[in-house]
């Protein structure tokens, strides 16, 4: 799947859920809405983690040659 597509469907789940948690009745119904965004948030955070690693990344170094590729 796209990363950019699963993000999008994280953050749009992840609005969805803070709006179900806010219409909860009850501490139990709402800290089990507090444990899906925090799942969720620490899921958006492993993309944005790593599209933070990318951008720092030095690609003037990068090598399109693949034939040092052990795969």
């Amino acid at each position: 799947m796209d990363p950019d597509n699963l993000m999008t469907a994280i953050s749009t789940q992840m609005e969805a859920t803070l709006a179900a948690m806010a219409a909860a009745q009850t501490v139990e119904e709402k800290k089990e809405y507090s444990e899906i965004v925090r799942n969720l948030a620490e899921s958006l955070g492993v993309f944005l983690k790593m599209a933070s690693d990318i951008m720092g990344m030095d690609l003037d170094d990068f090598d399109d040659d693949d034939d040092d590729m052990p795969f």
